[in-house]
């Protein structure tokens, strides 16, 4: 169980990494004082999708963070 959980930790956190770095950047540093109009805006299609896998993976990570860390407090 701890071999899987640290594949878990180790992996997720990869994939996170990963799924940050591919991510667009928003608006500009400019966009922010104003020299753009549109400062916030919708996602859609693959910036959409692979932002809530983002979501999934932290999620995950910290989970099996958690998990990590209560099993041997508990005896398991």
């Amino acid at each position: 169980m701890d071999t899987a959980l640290q594949i878990a930790i180790v992996g997720s956190g990869i994939l996170m990494t990963t799924a940050i770095l591919l991510q667009q950047r928003g608006a500009s540093l400019g966009a922010g004082f104003g020299s753009s109009g549109e400062l916030f805006t919708s996602r859609r299609g693959i910036d959409k999708n692979l932002f809530e896998f983002t979501i999934i993976v932290a999620v995950v990570f910290v989970l099996s963070i958690l998990a990590s860390l209560l099993l041997p407090a508990l005896g398991a």
